[in-house]
């Protein structure tokens, strides 16, 4: 069954100031969500019963119960509502709890911010989208193993000779590798239209990491890991605010200490995530490890050496490629001298065996319009506001080009990133 769009934007408030409370309804209301809003956890916990909503927002101090106490309690009745606590006074070791615990998916400090209220429920409304499409998916999946499980069942009846029988398990494998190649394909393009740098970006890995799994020094377990990893190690970035996505991805060095708790936790969202569309432990594993470093001073359970997943190690190496922000003969350097320190010393060397200069996939850049210069060459094609094609990608940046782009954006503002190979 698919999410319904009413019921998606469906939203549950619980406050006992009955001002805040006003406050939110409006502003949310204003924006098209649908609103309960409950002044006692009582009454908004029988409201749980009877109505699905996709976000959950309660304040932390309250007479009856505290709204991580609320927020625990929705979990066990609506596990897949996103789920958002305000308070005024955020600890660093209420976040950890809470977070980890998976009470909640984001924090609003008192007092809040519109805009930033806002931008918190339409990524707490998508979140929750994504986790009732993956449920679905995977309600689907196991009906169609299950309808395929019978199908053999009967034909072991029928097929007289084990030739019969391999074309008939072929048949079904061939239907699982496609419905499985579906999801990774959903998810894809859910990372690519949440931010199209991630996107590409996720395409280079694919590519490095398929090199990687042609190497004889990996199992066949531990390729498949390797592969459909490097397929959904973003995942978990989807949930975190664009504005912190752009700033861990263009200036990580400006982020400040909650900011950079917040980005440590992707990993582990990946992991949760990734179990929707993938069973292998394994694969959740990889996307959990890939941040952490050879010196054990990585991210988010602090691993070293051996203890670090084979196919992290190596998810790692790729991902510290394409992700570093240099060019890249500088990039194969910055990989060469954190051997050791970041990395896996023998993932570096397979990586280096396995993608030689030419195979590599050339390094994105995302500018700004006045930052193009001649010699540039484009990674996507330029499109008028109305889908005309104006620059076509790989085209290499030249004066006169980047003046009629220029002279097109005065009259007809293009809209789209501007990314360019490096």
């Amino acid at each position: 069954m698919r999410i319904s769009e009413s019921r998606s934007r469906e939203i549950l408030v619980l406050d006992d100031d009955e001002i805040v409370l006003l406050a939110m309804r409006e502003t949310l209301e204003r924006e098209g969500y649908k609103v309960q809003a409950f002044t006692n956890a009582s009454d908004a916990l029988e409201a749980l019963k009877t109505n699905r909503f996709a976000t959950i927002i309660s304040d932390q101090r309250m007479p009856e119960m505290t709204g991580l106490e609320f927020l625990d309690k929705c979990k066990q009745i609506q596990p897949n509502a996103s789920r958002i606590l305000i308070t005024g006074v955020l600890t660093l070791n209420t976040v950890i709890e809470a977070v980890n615990r998976g009470e909640i998916f984001r924090f609003l400090a008192k007092p809040w911010i519109r805009e930033e209220v806002l931008v918190t429920i339409d990524n707490a409304v998508q979140r929750f989208a994504l986790v009732e499409a993956n449920e679905q998916l995977s309600a689907d999946t196991l009906a169609l193993n299950e309808k395929l499980v019978s199908s053999n069942a009967a034909l072991e009846d029928k097929i007289q000779s084990l030739e019969q029988k391999a074309d008939a398990l072929d048949q079904a494998n061939q239907a699982l590798e496609k419905n499985f190649g579906h999801s990774l394909e959903i998810c894809f393009r859910l990372i690519e239209a949440f931010h199209p740098l991630l996107g590409e970006q996720t395409k280079s890995v694919v590519s490095i990491c398929k090199e990687i799994a042609k190497s004889h020094l990996l199992e066949e377990r531990e390729k498949e890991a390797l592969v459909v990893s490097s397929w959904l190690y973003n995942l978990g970035r989807i949930g975190l605010p664009r504005d912190l996505l752009n700033k861990s991805l263009n200036e990580p060095q400006s982020l400040n200490e909650q900011e950079q708790i917040l980005i440590r936790h992707y990993p582990v969202y990946g992991q949760t995530l990734a179990g929707f569309v993938d069973t292998l432990e394994d694969v959740g594993l990889t996307i959990r490890s890939h941040r952490e470093r050879f010196d054990g001073r990585g991210y988010p359970d602090g691993l070293s050496h051996e203890s670090i997943p084979l196919p992290a190690r190596h998810l790692a190496v790729a991902v510290g490629f394409v992700e570093s922000a240099l060019p890249r003969d500088q990039a194969l350097e910055y990989v060469i001298r954190e051997s050791g320190k970041s990395y896996h010393p023998e993932a570096v060397r397979l990586f280096m065996k396995s993608s030689n200069l030419t195979k590599l996939p050339p390094k994105l850049r995302e500018l700004t319009l006045s930052e193009l210069e001649p010699g540039m060459v484009l990674a996507k094609g330029i499109y008028s506001p109305s889908g005309l094609l104006l620059i076509p990608e790989e085209r290499r940046l030249t004066n006169g080009i980047i003046s009629k782009i220029k002279e097109h954006d005065f009259a007809n503002p293009i809209t789209q990133r501007l990314m360019v190979f490096r």
